[in-house]
């Protein structure tokens, strides 16, 4: 059963049944949440904020902005919550102590509002104008669209500046590990932007377990896993020098992927 569990999800792209698509001038309430997790952002989140702002301020759908803060040892509350006296539709969500990317999106994604619910990183390398690019997709009638740094995945996809050594070769032997054990067909599972139906993300969010780096994997095992369509978009991506993931980050993501397989096939995810 666990085994057909994985086979059904190599082939769900084209296996379910596209929704009605979202008119976004009668949704009703909010179109979309964007969440951000903040950990020690405090240098970054106005820069992300104010591009941001200047974006949706164009844009002709309902918004709001999700700041959860991850227990951050540095000026990141003080910092979002002046943001939010400067920025509408501003929510800061502050939690005193650290658990991780994973749990921090989690938490963000269940209380956000909107029709849409898209995760973006704090530093905005892969930049808040992609959403445009989702849209359609969602109008199709996906459920979840990701962005994507490998052209294996989506023509067009680059990175303007190139990862070190280390994280370009751990990268590259992570994925062949990840498609062999919890996400076939998806050469990055790891860009920091991803976007959900409301009811999608409330079904996978809610199974989530895993708090760290490797629950971009997860999230997108349990899409699968649950038949729902998932489509990928190009990204630019912009890497920032100044990046927390470190390299113990990268192995702690092939043990978490370890545990998603198992999660799976022992049913823990009650799908």
């Amino acid at each position: 059963m666990q085994q057909s569990i994985l086979s059904r999800a190599a082939n769900n792209l084209e296996n379910t049944t596209p929704d009605n698509s979202l008119d976004i001038k009668n949704t009703g309430g909010i179109y979309l949440s964007v969440i951000v997790p903040a950990y020690n952002e405090g240098e970054r989140l106005p820069k992300t904020l104010r591009r941001f702002d200047e974006y949706f301020s164009k844009e002709p759908y309902s918004y709001e902005i999700l700041i959860v803060a991850d227990g951050p040892k540095d000026n990141t509350i003080e910092v979002a919550k002046n943001m939010a006296q400067e920025i509408k539709n501003l929510r800061v969500i502050d939690r005193k102590e650290n658990h991780g990317k994973g749990y921090t999106v989690k938490e963000g994604m269940l209380a956000a509002n909107g029709k849409i619910r898209l995760f973006a990183d704090a530093d905005n390398a892969t930049d808040i104008s992609h959403f445009e690019k989702m849209r359609p997709l969602f109008d199709k009638g996906f459920d979840v669209v990701i962005c994507s740094r490998d052209e294996k995945d989506a023509k067009g996809a680059k990175q303007a500046v190139s990862q070190p050594w280390h994280k370009r070769m751990m990268g590259n032997m992570g994925n062949l590990f990840i498609q062999l054990v919890a996400v076939r067909g998806i050469w990055d599972t790891q860009c920091g932007f991803k976007a959900f139906r409301d009811h999608a993300a409330k079904e996978i969010f809610s199974r989530s377990l895993i708090d760290r780096w490797g629950f971009d994997i997860e999230v997108l095992a349990l899409a699968r896993a649950l038949k729902y369509k998932i489509g990928i978009v190009p990204a630019h991506w912009i890497n920032d020098p100044k990046s927390l993931v470190s390299l113990w980050a990268y192995f702690q993501v092939l043990l978490e992927t370890i545990k998603i397989r198992k999660n799976l096939m022992s049913g823990k995810y009650k799908i």
